[in-house]
């Protein structure tokens, strides 16, 4: 399956395209909000391990629907290395469905359901996690890329 291409403003100022990276190996990971517990530790884990997952000749970036104002904070806060996105319209998030219904304490709410994509040279989905659970997750997908790339 083909990954569909968007384009997104980018905290390195320019819009990203997904066509842009055709060549390498993509990480998208879809994440609810920026600088609270779980979405900070699945960042800095991507963020320690990106110099493994640039030698393997791949690319992360995070997106979430919070503004680029947002982005850049946390990117300063925990010296995030690699590029988020800002999907403030909904429409990216929809379109790879991590868009949905929520419970929390009990009540229902429409938000982010962390989710994380990686795609190979050609735009082809490798493999999705949904409902990342989010310790040791940045490490099972290079893992997935190591042994995908064997």
């Amino acid at each position: 399956m083909k990954a569909s291409n968007f384009t997104l403003p980018s905290t390195s100022q320019n819009n990203y395209s997904l066509k842009n990276s055709i060549g390498k190996y993509v990480v998208l990971y879809f994440y609810p909000k920026d600088d609270t517990p779980g979405c900070t530790i699945e960042t800095n884990d991507f963020n320690k391990l990106l110099p493994k997952f640039r030698k393997l000749d791949c690319e992360i970036y995070g997106i979430s629907k919070d503004s680029l104002k947002t982005h850049d904070k946390f990117r300063a806060k925990y010296k995030i290395k690699f590029n988020l996105l800002a999907d403030e319209e909904i429409k990216v998030l929809k379109k790879y469905k991590v868009w949905g219904k929520k419970k929390f304490l009990g009540r229902e709410f429409m938000g982010i359901i962390r989710t994380t994509i990686l795609i190979d040279k050609k735009r082809r989905i490798i493999k999705i996690w949904g409902n990342v659970k989010v310790k040791e997750h940045a490490k099972e997908v290079l893992e997935t890329l190591k042994n995908y790339q064997k």
